[in-house]
This record gives structure tokens, sequence and C-alpha cells, in this order.
């Protein structure tokens, strides 16, 4: 536990060393209180093994689960199972249910949205007056822009954001394992998990008699090959999307920005030709924070990868923020770049069936919100030390204190 509550320099130095070893380390999983218990893991941490172990999906199994610790199996019975926790032919049936909602096509329709939505947050932090970038305006753009495409009406995503920041705050590693206080974070992750399946519920049920303009409409009613969602996958999908895609691009935004601001030289780059290198430092970006630390694979059978015997039932967790400073696959690793070039980073998951669908979809939030967070905030950059979240999964900034010249 005491790992994740280290430096990130010294995490990274860490996985470096492991790196070295050549070869997946064991580790030891803790019990965590009313969650199944772990058996170990072996953790890859080499950019080769994890984009090996992310395309071969029929070993690499997403079931039971890709998260750790790993869900009781009566939640599953109860609220369903999210898509990252399956594999095909469950998780194709649904992937390509919901891929509509990322479609060239329905990102173009958003587009105009989230432009609209940028602006507003500049306008707030304008009358405001700047104070922390997290909570004017990482945490505000995507799941604004989420509740958007669902359909969630305005008045109810203030409580949407409270369920989020529920859900995340829980990581597994914070302080005692048996202490009242991670009781307490376990019940409230479970708690928010289960009001935000309510509420998307109520509204699927209504847009099944009333279908309007949003991507809830379209997921509960029939496609064109007659498949939809049932209103429990419908709820899992809503957590998937507000976690992945929420979490993903505030982080995103949060250490955008303190790396701008750390590498002024880049910064400089940046600005003197916004549209031909915002693409490359948006990846760059995404290399060097990786928002999303690992996801984990259970093996369905004996395999051999990078020289090491795996047995089925071997657990392996694909650190994406190791692989993607991998020097052997990037020049200094260490280094930000944003004209860095070719760039294979992991950060929105390795290679595979489970290659995050909403990647560009965040690349577009990042792409106009930093647009407009520089065309109107001159000297836009970070004033003080970021405060990080304590988890293994979540790469997450709680507050980032900012300024800008008027």
């Amino acid at each position: 536990m005491a790992f994740w509550d280290r430096p990130p320099e010294e995490r990274l130095a860490d996985f470096a060393r492991l790196r070295e070893l050549g070869r997946p380390v064991y580790f030891a999983e803790p019990r965590v209180p009313l969650v199944r218990a772990g058996k170990g893991f072996h953790a890859l941490v080499r950019h080769a093994d994890v984009v090996a172990a992310s395309r071969n999906a029929k070993v690499f199994s997403s079931e039971p689960a890709a998260t750790s610790p790993e869900p009781p199996p009566w939640l599953a019975k109860i609220l369903g199972t999210p898509m990252v926790n399956m594999d095909d032919p469950r998780h194709a049936r649904l992937r390509r249910i919901v891929s509509r909602a990322f479609s060239p096509k329905m990102l173009a329709k958003i587009e105009a949205d989230i432009e609209e939505t940028a602006a507003r947050i500049v306008d707030d932090v304008v009358a405001a007056g700047p104070d922390d970038f997290v909570e004017q305006v990482a945490a505000r753009l995507p799941i604004t822009v989420i509740c958007s495409m669902m359909g969630v009406p305005e008045r109810a995503r203030p409580y949407v954001l409270s369920r989020i920041d529920a859900m995340t705050e829980y990581s597994g590693v914070r302080g005692s394992l048996a202490s009242p206080r991670t009781l307490r974070l376990l019940y409230g992750n479970l708690r928010a998990i289960a009001d935000l399946h309510r509420l998307v519920a109520r509204l699927g049920r209504a847009r099944r008699e009333n279908p309007a303009n949003d991507l809830v409409s379209a997921l509960v009613n029939a496609n064109p090959d007659g498949e939809r969602l049932s209103v429990k996958e419908l709820g899992s999908f809503f957590d998937l999307l507000l976690v992945a895609g929420n979490e993903t691009t505030r982080n995103a935004l949060s250490h955008g920005l303190r790396l701008l601001t750390d590498h002024p030289e880049q910064r400089e780059l940046l600005l003197a030709d916004y549209d031909a290198r915002i693409g490359g430092a948006i990846e760059e970006i995404i290399r060097f924070a990786s928002p999303i630390i690992q996801f984990r694979r259970t093996l369905k059978e004996d395999h051999e990868l990078g020289g090491h015997p795996f047995q089925a039932g071997d657990k392996v967790v694909l650190y994406y923020l190791a692989a993607n400073r991998d020097p052997e696959v990037f020049a200094d690793p260490d280094r930000f770049d944003i004209t860095r070039s070719p760039n294979p980073h992991v950060g929105f998951g390795g290679p595979g069936p489970h290659l995050c669908l909403g990647a560009n979809l965040a690349r577009m939030e990042l792409k106009i919100m930093f647009r407009e967070l520089y065309g109107r905030l001159p000297g836009l950059r970070a004033s003080g030390a970021p405060e990080y979240l304590l988890s293994s999964f979540d790469n997450g900034i709680t507050r980032l204190p900012f300024t800008y010249a008027k």
C-alpha cells in the first residue's frame, strides 16, 4: 500500500528496475474486506509484454474481472457486468451496440456542444478567478459532455459528479484495509454505483416510451440488427463511461497543465502552431501521465510470454504506466516531448478488443479545452504542487492551483 503513496518519480524508478529484470515479477495481494481474496499477480511492465497480452484476449481473459481487487460474484448479479470484465462473444455484442456513441458521425455532432461547454467553463473561470484547476476546469468538462450525450438532465449533473467522486475515492490502497474508514469508502463506492444505476434506469425506461435525440434513447431502443441494451446493461455502461470517460479526460487535462507548466519550452512550441502540434501534444500527455495505471487479466490456459511460463488461472496486471516509459520503445522515455514520433503509447489500453472506445472523444475534448484555455487566458499555468489521488488504478490529481495573466 505504501508504494502508491510514494512520489511519482520513485514509483517510476521502481518500475524501471522491474523492467530491467526482464521477467514478470510475482506480487501477493492483500485481503480486502467484503471482496474476494486475491491469489496474487504477475506484473507486466514491459511494453512488448503489455501489447502481446492485450492482443491475445483468448488467453489473457478479462473475466472474471479486469480490475483489482476482484469484485464479489454477487455484485454482478445485482448491478450487471461491465464490458471491461467480459470476453467475447458477450463483450463483442455490447461493444457493437455502444460503439455508435463514438462513431465519427456522433463525434462530429457533439463537437459544437463541447466547444460551447469549454467556452462556458472559461467564462466561469474569468468571473470567479483562478483557484483549483481540477474543480473549475478538469472535472467539469468530461462530466458535462457525457451527461449531455446521455441525455441526463442538467439538474441531475451535480449529483452525478458527487457519485463519481464516491466511486473513485475507494481505491483499495487507502490506509489499513480492515479500518472502519476503508469499509466506509467501500460501502460508499457500492452505494454510488447503485445510485447511478437507479438514475440511468429511470432515464432508460423513460426513453423507451418516449425516445429523444440522445445516446440513452439510441442504446435502449433496437438498432437495425434488433440489438439493444437491457436496463442492467445500460447501468453498467453508464458506470464505465463515467469512470473511464470522465477520469481519463479529467486526469489528462490536469496532468497536461502541470506538464506544460513544468516544460515552458514545450508550451511555447505548442502555442507557436497549435493546430499542427496539439495532436502530438495530446498523445505525449497521455503517454507521460498514463491516466489509467493498469488493468488485470487472468490466463485461460498455460502460456509462455516473454520467455516466462504462465499457468492457467494465473493473474497478470498490465501496467500501462510502466510500459509507457519503456526505453526499448521510447527514446529518452522520461523526457516530455510533444513532437515525439512515433508514439505507440498504451495510455488508452493496449491494442486488441479492449482498446478504449472513447479515445477519440477524449482527444477531441482535450484539443478543444486546451485551445479555449490558452486562447483566452494568456499566461495560464499551474501555480503550486498538485495533490494526487492515492490509487493503484487511477492516476488522478485531486487539486491543482493555477493562475493566468489577465
